[in-house]
């Protein structure tokens, strides 16, 4: 029978009563005495040098309280990069400054120079328009291909950097030689050129700041749409502001969606506390959807070359790889790594290839910062290496699916070294492929296939097996490798004197169901309700120092630390238990919510133990401290591998081009599951948004640098009638062998493994159709691009 409470059980999500029902608390729900507007003025220029920032008018305006412009803000740090990558010479990645507001140039449609605050929203944004409009800023021509960037050193993003490019990558160097020597000697090479079009994350909730400052104590606050408050407090204090750490506290409340998107610290928020401690009183700006658009980092952005060298038979000899990688105008925080270390290690897949060599280049461009977006990497990488096999499959006439099983991984391999540097310790994925056949009825897509043809629409299979790494670390792996912070994470549980729990957690939930599961893995341990527990997160004030909620790290990593503080809570119940019953601490076992002594019927509830710690009549105070808090930090030891297999059929129209997506299956191996309903929900989402890139989004720029897909009108985000219903199996499992739940992490595997298995179906279903010459179709695969190419 099927849990229903603890680990294993799928709980009902706690937090959906307050969202469901209107009670939830976001950022622009905050309302504070006294509270004045932001409203920021952005080039409507791609590039251009400013010459003069108009703000007499706009300052005289009625309501307006301050006018601030980059100038304000020259002499202030800008926000870095997260990690610091080296080109393939040694040579060090070239990084711009990126300032709170631009000053000198503004370098993308959108890029803030400027910004009012005012009495009402109104008056700020009536002042804004002034400002816009008298401002004189001499326009340059944009630079927006990146072949075109990397050729033309007389045109520049960033006057410092000649050929606006950031760094140019090699992993693993030492792998090159040995790369082409097995590309020389190779039976068979396939080639293919693809992209990974750009996205706009659009989370529902816009992002949004409010700045105080209490000049009484020094102090600050930002509330905001943040995804890793207490990197954001970091990011402001130390680098932008240079404002002492402890002086700022960071709230993160209820957020409505991130996707990565919010992970990063943005100027907004550093120019609501500059401009609260300026005036003395809260600041608040909310982004309005088409600001989201233009400034929200977006995703993706790859141009990339792969090559797979065969054999005959379709064993694997070498992949290899050059991309371009889009950064946009500036570096947002996780920028550099995404393409590289996200991606690059990622290209062996699941398979058993003797050698990889992957070189990236990342160019600066006239458009949006490009960062982490769900997946971050490792979809750019899967796409890449799912779509390369299923070329050269066609090419030698191989069964997709038997070369997918010969290349695989065998489970007598692990723990297994890739050529790219990462220790896979545990998987099968011969056990998600066999169990996504099944589940996907492969035997039956014959059938299938001819009902399909007698409507006239050609029906494709599509297979993808995807394998990725997720939950950052070690710490002292990823700083050789640049990383510029720990990617540990913490946790505070803290038993008050009546029994129920406060448990302080470095990561953020913004739509996880962090306060459900969390309380699942505490009930479990200590045997108590799962309505005693309570959730603490997002508030640097009351939580640990911990790394935030991105890469599906929250129960690997987070939910690592809060097991250890749990430990540690035990081992001193047991302390306390062994005084109160008179035994050896070595006799006390702890089972169900009871300290009891092996062998006997003496036993203490843990309700009783709690009291005992606060009332301490009776307590070993010679030896122990009063209280019953426990803190622990949790640094992995590795990374985690969730794989699996996705299979998607789709029809064509014929006569239009039209993709509709019939039927999705999901066979994924996370690892242990903590609460299967909401490991299904997650993978419902990620399988959603890379169904999205595959058919429907792509960011679009005109040679001017104008973003022509600024709004819902011109940016097709998916809608419900574009899904089909899933087929989502978690039952394939091997646990992860070095965290404490065995856990690895489902919040990116649907974005991550799902593109490919659309667009191999798409080409799968032309090629039954007799449409054999279409060799590839870039995403998103739109009506458009499959008619034409069906007719080329």
């Amino acid at each position: 029978m099927p849990k229903d409470y603890g680990i294993g059980a799928s709980s009902k999500r706690r937090e959906d009563v307050r969202f469901l029902s209107g009670l939830g608390n976001y950022t622009d729900d905050v309302v504070i005495a006294g509270q004045t507007y932001a409203v920021f003025v952005r080039s409507t220029v791609a590039h251009g040098r400013i010459v003069k920032v108009a703000t007499e008018a706009a300052a005289a305006m009625p309501g307006v309280l301050a006018v601030f412009t980059g100038e304000d803000f020259k002499d202030v740090g800008g926000n870095p990069a997260g990690w610091l990558i080296n080109s393939r010479d040694g040579t060090p990645m070239k990084e711009p400054k990126r300032p709170v507001l631009a000053h000198g140039k503004v370098r993308h449609v959108g890029d803030a120079y400027a910004a009012v605050v005012a009495e009402t929203l109104q008056q700020a944004k009536d002042a804004a328009q002034v400002i816009s409009d008298e401002t004189e800023i001499e326009e340059l021509p944009a630079i927006i291909d990146m072949a075109q960037a990397l050729a033309d050193a007389s045109n520049r993003v960033h006057d410092e950097i000649a050929d606006n490019q950031c760094y140019d990558w090699g992993w693993i160097e030492d792998n090159r030689a040995a790369t082409e020597a097995a590309f020389k000697s190779a039976p068979h090479v396939t080639t293919l050129e693809l992209v990974n079009n750009r996205l706009v994350p659009n989370a529902m909730e816009p992002r949004a700041s409010i700045g105080e400052y209490f000049p009484g104590t020094g102090d600050y606050k930002l509330t905001t749409t943040s995804q890793n408050p207490h990197l954001t407090r970091l990011l402001v204090a130390a680098f932008v502001l240079g404002i002492p750490e402890n002086k700022l506290t960071v709230v993160a409340p209820d957020v409505g969606g991130g996707f990565g998107s919010k992970i990063y610290h943005y100027g907004e928020e550093a120019l609501v506390l500059a401009a609260a401690k300026k005036l003395k009183r809260p600041v608040k700006w909310v982004a309005e959807r088409s600001e989201s658009f233009l400034s929200d980092a977006h995703g993706r952005d790859h141009v990339t070359k792969i090559e797979l060298a065969c054999d005959k038979e379709g064993n694997f000899l070498a992949f290899r790889t050059e991309t371009m990688a889009n950064v946009g105008a500036y570096l947002s925080n996780f920028a550099t790594v995404t393409p590289t270390f996200l991606h690059g290690t990622l290209m062996a897949g699941p398979y058993k290839v003797p050698h990889v060599y992957v070189n990236v280049k990342t160019v600066f461009t006239n458009t949006a910062p490009v960062d982490a977006y769900r997946g971050a990497g490792r979809p750019e990488a899967t796409y890449s290496l799912e779509r390369v096999i299923d070329k050269m499959c066609r090419e030698l006439n191989l069964d997709p699916f038997e070369v997918r099983r010969k290349n695989f991984l065998t489970t007598d391999m692990f723990p297994y070294t890739t050529p790219v540097g990462l220790v896979y310790d545990t998987g099968n994925y011969q056990a998600t492929l066999d169990k996504a056949i099944e589940l996907g009825d492969v035997a039956g897509f014959e059938k299938r296939r001819a009902a399909s043809a007698a409507k006239g629409k050609l029906r494709g299979l599509g297979l993808s097996t995807w394998i990725e790494a997720c939950g950052i670390a070690p710490s002292n792996l990823v700083g050789i490798l640049g990383a510029r912070v720990g990617l540990y994470d913490a946790a505070t549980v803290r038993v008050n004197a009546t029994g129920n729990i406060s448990v302080m957690v470095g990561a953020h939930s913004h739509g996880q169901g962090h306060e459900t599961v969390f309380a699942q893995v505490v009930a479990e341990q200590l045997g108590v309700p799962e309505s005693s527990i309570e959730i603490v997160h997002g508030d640097t004030s009351k939580i640990p120092f911990g790394m935030g909620s991105y890469g599906s790290r929250s129960l690997a990593v987070c939910g690592s630390a809060m097991t250890k503080a749990v430990d540690k809570i035990i081992a001193k119940g047991k302390k306390i238990a062994a005084h109160m019953l008179e035994a050896a601490e070595g006799d006390i076992t702890f089972a169900d919510g009871k300290f009891s002594v092996a062998g006997t019927d003496k036993a203490k509830t843990f309700g009783e133990i709690a009291f005992s710690a606060y009332v301490p009549h009776n307590y070993p105070l010679e030896t122990l401290e009063p209280g019953l808090e426990e803190t622990a930090f949790y640094d992995p030891a590795n990374f985690t591998y969730p794989a699996g297999a996705y299979l998607c059929e789709v029809e064509v129209d014929p006569e239009t081009g039209k993709v509709e997506v019939c039927s999705f299956t999901c066979a994924d191996d996370f690892g242990n599951v903590m609460n299967p309903m909401i490991v299904e929900g997650q993978v419902h989402g990620g399988v959603g948004q890379g169904i999205g890139q595959a058919l429907l989004e792509n960011t679009t720029y005109d040679e001017n640098g104008q973003l022509l897909t600024g709004s819902y009108m011109d940016y097709a985000m998916p809608r419900a009638d574009d899904v089909p219903f899933y087929t989502v199996d978690a039952s394939c499992i091997t646990p992860c062998t070095h965290n404490p739940l065995g856990v690895k992490g489902c919040g990116e595997a649907g974005a991550i493994g799902s593109p490919p298995a659309v667009v191999n179906a798409v080409i799968d279903a032309l090629h039954r159709g007799g449409h054999t010459h279409v060799k590839h179709i870039d995403m998103p695969v739109s009506p458009s691009r499959v008619w034409s190419a069906m007719n080329a």
